[in-house]
């Protein structure tokens, strides 16, 4: 059988979710086929990122603020501020699900959109856009459903299993209750159920210095970031500073 190349894109100029005054360029290629799978692990590995079918990582012109990052399960270690969250929430129940698109879910989705990102993409997703969002994957995803002891959903996690470790595609969450952590707690729960299952990392996407959103990421240490084509602690950025 004739090998066929891995293709890759580049997507045209638009402007920068994460900071002000900048745009921002991906290159991206298609999970498909029999390799679909030894390909996402590669290209985690390298800093890729998948969403459905696509495989992309930021090639931005005099840019490169947008660092892929991952916490090693083993040396994870958690602040105070952590481990409180983690003691105040110790009774919600999560369980891990196909990922298979609930009603359910897109309410909870629906309402953290309009709360979170009202300005954003997926604020105007109606029930297919979020359809295939869950269910359009080619490699091992499952969903980890947060729930209060009455059974009330409060977080949802939607995670692709990799060959060292998890990588967390997208998650969402009840915005009603300020006094909650939701967001951290699912991150501190995955990062142990990394380690339950044997793999190495938890993969937590891009963190952008300066970006708000992406602050929070910052608190989970100590982190690795791919950077020059390796991974390394991530050290001097957590002080801020913008790689140029």
């Amino acid at each position: 059988m004739q090998h066929r190349p891995q293709l890759f894109y580049t997507t045209a100029p638009a402007p920068c979710p994460y900071l002000p005054d900048r745009t921002e360029r991906k290159v991206l290629t298609e999970l498909a086929g029999p390799d679909a799978v030894a390909l996402h692990n590669r290209l985690s590995q390298a800093g890729f990122r998948r969403s459905h079918a696509i495989a992309y990582a930021p090639v931005c012109v005099g840019c490169r603020a947008c660092t892929p990052m991952r916490i090693p399960a083993a040396t994870f270690a958690p602040t105070r501020t952590q481990k409180k969250i983690r003691s105040r929430h110790a009774d919600l129940i999560a369980n891990m699900v196909p990922p298979v698109p609930t009603d359910e879910q897109f309410r909870l989705f629906e309402m953290y959109q309009a709360v979170r990102h009202p300005d954003g993409d997926m604020a105007h997703m109606c029930w297919r856009d979020y359809a295939e969002l869950i269910a359009n994957t080619p490699v091992e995803t499952f969903l980890a459903e947060f729930r209060r002891p009455d059974g009330t959903l409060v977080c949802v996690s939607l995670i692709d299993r990799l060959s060292d470790g998890l990588s967390a595609v997208y998650t969402f969450y009840d915005v009603n209750d300020l006094t909650a952590s939701w967001g951290t707690f699912s991150i501190l729960w995955l990062i142990e159920q990394t380690a339950r299952m044997g793999l190495e990392h938890l993969y937590l996407g891009y963190y952008v210095p300066g970006s708000p959103k992406m602050a929070y990421k910052a608190a989970f240490g100590p982190a690795e970031v791919f950077r020059d084509g390796h991974w390394s602690l991530l050290g001097g950025l957590l002080a801020g500073t913008l790689p140029a």
